[in-house]
């Protein structure tokens, strides 16, 4: 298997860095909203893959909107872990090793950004033609798939409308497995309450201390003759911790045109919220990883816990404008927020 050469005809071109506020506000809120880091034509490609996938007899038809509202119907849902269809889920990840998905994610612009924070000449490239998220199947028996199992893009994610459903509350929750940056990139326009991706805003500094490593998470292996127990260990100071940020800390609801992109701390708090629109949210989501994660996963939290990124990152003071805050919805002492302003410069 070779790995990934960009291709200079569809890359979105032009490198693009961070600003002290940027990293400022990402070291403090945990996340960052980004505009226009994807390429238009790329993410139109990733919508004909999409559909592609789907068998010709189903009842969702691309050209019937009206037929994206959820549930998925029986005979539409797939188990495959590959291929995920199921209630208002469907996730494509065997997508995720092509060319077309790791041109669309591993461009200049995204690199460039993800570099910022991480190192210039530090990141896991992906594998054309490796394996993808879900080769290995469920961690455990009707359970999740391992993320961390993958040599490509995590894939296409979507959540159908919700429809006349009952509006319901989510928690929020961090992910287990070993990564350093996540990504939820937007491969067609996601409304607001459209299930974009909700975050919690401060939620990486205060549940970075409470884990026992800090990038894995010790987990109970299943066992057939042993069923009760099994997954991700969560320790008593994470759950109390998590708790109280539910009840203290207001969720930001991410959403924007095609190919905005939100950039996350892996430790912070987050969920994929219902789609209370009548368009079905379509994103990729991606993981960035440093080359040197093996060494650096199984060390228990530091005092800095930015010790791993780049030196740039550790440098930026954790200061920015109350306007620049705004831009990122983050939640104003009165309780607004606002768009994402343009940021394509």
């Amino acid at each position: 298997m070779r790995r990934h050469t960009k291709s200079e005809e569809t890359a979105v071109a032009m490198t693009r860095e961070l600003s002290d506020d940027e990293i400022g506000f990402f070291k403090d809120n945990g996340y960052l909203l980004l505009s226009g880091m994807l390429d238009d034509t790329l993410c139109a490609a990733a919508r004909d893959r999409m559909w592609a996938s789907m068998p010709d007899r189903s009842r969702m038809k691309r050209d019937q909107p009206a037929s994206h509202v959820g549930p998925f119907s029986a005979e539409d849902e797939d188990d495959n872990t590959m291929h995920l269809r199921k209630d208002y889920r469907w996730q494509i990840r065997d997508v995720g090793t092509e060319p077309l998905l790791i041109d669309l994610v591993w461009n200049d612009r995204l690199r460039g950004v993800a570099e910022t924070l991480l190192g210039e000449g530090m990141l896991q490239p992906p594998v054309v033609g490796g394996r993808p998220m879900g080769s290995e199947g469920a961690a455990w028996p009707g359970g999740p798939v391992d993320p961390a199992v993958n040599e490509g893009i995590r894939g296409i994610y979507c959540t159908l409308p919700h429809g006349d459903a009952p509006r319901q509350s989510i928690g929020g929750h961090t992910d287990g497995h070993p990564f350093n940056l996540g990504i939820v990139g937007l491969i067609d326009e996601v409304l607001p309450e459209g299930g974009g991706f909700r975050i919690w805003p401060g939620s990486h500094k205060r549940l970075y201390p409470t884990f026992q490593m800090q990038y894995d998470q010790p987990r109970i292996p299943y066992y057939a003759h042993l069923p009760s127990y099994k997954g991700i260990i969560h320790s008593p100071a994470y759950l109390a911790e998590l708790a109280d940020i539910m009840a203290d800390t207001k969720p930001v609801d991410c959403w924007g045109q095609t190919g905005d992109v939100v950039l996350w701390h892996h430790r912070l708090v987050h969920a994929a919220p219902p789609n209370y629109t009548q368009q079905m949210r379509q994103a990729v989501l991606n993981d960035f990883s440093r080359t040197d994660l093996d060494r650096c996963r199984l060390d228990p939290p530091q005092a800095n816990m930015w010790r791993d990124w780049s030196d740039r990152t550790q440098q930026v003071s954790v200061a920015y404008s109350e306007a620049f805050a705004v831009a990122q919805r983050l939640p104003t002492a009165t309780g607004e927020s606002a768009g994402m302003q343009d940021q394509r410069g």
